[in-house]
């Protein structure tokens, strides 16, 4: 998983890198293409790919701002602040 999201990162890096190349010559439509679709792939496709690998074995409860984790930040910062 690690592998794709650097490939299409590399990938979507590159179609910009070109459709500004091609803008800089002249061809603003193609340029514009290139671009546009780079920055769709990099929204639609490595975006959620990317959230996915970095939540697939977290706790979503763990990040959440329950009774019990403000409890535990409060009695973190009570003995943070006595020491």
């Amino acid at each position: 998983m690690k592998y794709i999201i650097r490939i299409l990162f590399v990938a979507i890096l590159a179609s910009i890198l070109v459709g500004y190349y091609f803008k800089n010559i002249g061809d603003h439509t193609t340029g514009d293409k290139f671009v546009g679709v780079a920055i769709l792939v990099a929204s639609f496709v490595l975006m959620p790919i990317f959230i996915y690998h970095r939540w697939k074995n977290k706790k979503v409860k763990d990040y959440m701002l329950t009774e019990e984790n403000l409890k535990k930040m409060r009695d973190y910062q009570n003995k943070k602040d006595k020491a």
